[in-house]
């Protein structure tokens, strides 16, 4: 089940529709859904669980937490909501876009893809556009 929560005034505008979105990206690559949980919040927030839980003090668009089991998908993924603005400003694209693709990151860290190294960068900026080339307006 994909759920969504709010620590800031922001509200997704259409909670089914990303919903089903995500679902599709997950049945594609051949995982299950279990409980996935979506906390929308600001850039203090999501600093201090960064700080808490990472040790890292530094502002993020997202963090997640993966609690998967073998191929059925479940954890935490937070997402600032301020980081997702000012991305969308400094990578030239709309909040929309910005924020599909990091509502998309943090489900591509469950399914194991990762983005330390330049390659793995590469590789999941393509499932990436991949995924937000899924989602229908």
């Amino acid at each position: 089940m994909i759920t969504f929560n709010y620590q800031t005034a922001f509200v997704l505008k259409n909670e089914s529709q990303t919903s089903d979105w995500i679902q599709k990206i997950i049945d594609s690559e051949g995982f299950q859904t279990g409980d996935i949980n979506y906390v929308f919040c600001d850039d203090n927030y999501l600093n201090t669980m960064n700080v808490e839980f990472l040790n890292h003090n530094t502002y993020t668009d997202i963090i997640s937490f993966d609690y998967s089991q073998g191929k059925e998908l479940h954890g935490e993924i937070y997402i600032s909501i301020q980081r997702v603005v000012e991305n969308a400003k400094e990578f030239h694209t709309t909040f929309e876009n910005e924020l599909h693709r990091v509502i998309v990151h943090g489900i591509l860290h469950f399914m194991g893809h990762k983005d330390k190294t330049t390659e793995e960068k590469k590789a999941m900026r393509i499932k990436e556009n991949n995924s937000l080339k899924k989602l229908t307006h």
